[in-house]
């Protein structure tokens, strides 16, 4: 029996990139899952497809997780398709990439939107849904931008620090109901996101410079979350708690050399 055998997971933001590659991972040990796209249905359709032809059910659903009455859809259909959850994973993410004097309010309020709001009145819903099934867990896609300043950065960075804060505090409240809450803050991962970078216009440049600072010798992949992310949904993990684990090949650990 695979470890998430009739588990149901939910994964935001499935349709590509790490997303999918989660969402691929649950179903290929044993879960169905819910794949969620705003946009790109096309991928998303795929993602799905996918995942049936493992053998496990897929309910695609359309919904901007930004956006209350959206995210409150999302919830609603999958009481109604599966009547319970096990696993949210809050991978969708959006975000303006521009100067701090330069953001503008829109730019703050869709990017924490998404990135973070979503995260608190997600995880109510979700939390309602996994007490029917005894216990559940919740993973969260940070960023090491949350912690370090990265070019252009600032909204995306404010809403994965506030993202990884409730993180914390959910996994405190959640507790007594038996939901384990952690956070995965992924490295430079070479997928369709780098492309929103104005600074990447030469993304082979950058990626040959960074990989000459990672002691693991590689880029992570998306499979390296996916197993990160699958591993503290499972009990082996239970006592990681409120925890941002990153997965980054020890990219920030060296101390740029000074003498």
């Amino acid at each position: 029996m695979s470890i998430f055998e009739n588990k149901i997971v939910l994964v935001t933001g499935s349709g590509r990139g790490i997303g999918r590659e989660i969402a691929l991972h649950f179903a290929r040990q044993g879960a169905d899952v819910v794949v969620n796209f705003f946009r790109n249905r096309a991928p998303a359709e795929a993602t799905a497809e996918a995942i049936r032809q493992l053998g496990r059910r897929a309910l695609l659903v359309k919904a901007d997780v930004g956006d209350l009455e959206e995210l409150n859809q999302l919830f609603d259909a999958i009481e109604a398709g599966f009547g319970a959850l096990d696993i949210f994973i809050h991978n969708a993410a959006s975000g303006y990439n521009r100067p701090a004097l330069e953001q503008k309010p829109k730019g703050w309020e869709w990017t924490m939107n998404i990135n973070a709001r979503s995260l608190l009145f997600g995880a109510q819903r979700a939390a309602m849904l996994m007490e029917r099934r005894g216990r559940g867990y919740i993973v969260s896609i940070s960023s090491p931008g949350s912690q370090r300043v990265l070019p252009d950065y600032v909204v995306v960075g404010a809403s994965k620090a506030a993202l990884e804060a409730l993180t914390r505090y959910l996994a405190v409240e959640l507790a007594p109901k038996n939901i384990v809450v952690n956070a995965v803050a992924p490295g430079v991962v070479d997928t369709e996101a780098l492309q929103h970078f104005a600074s990447m216009q030469n993304k082979e440049r950058i990626l040959e410079e960074f990989l000459r600072h990672v002691p693991a010798g590689r880029l992570v992949t998306p499979q390296d979350v996916a197993n990160v992310v699958a591993f503290l949904c499972t009990p082996a993990a239970e006592m990681i708690r409120g925890q941002v684990i990153a997965v980054d090949g020890g990219y920030l650990l060296p101390v740029t050399k000074l003498f």
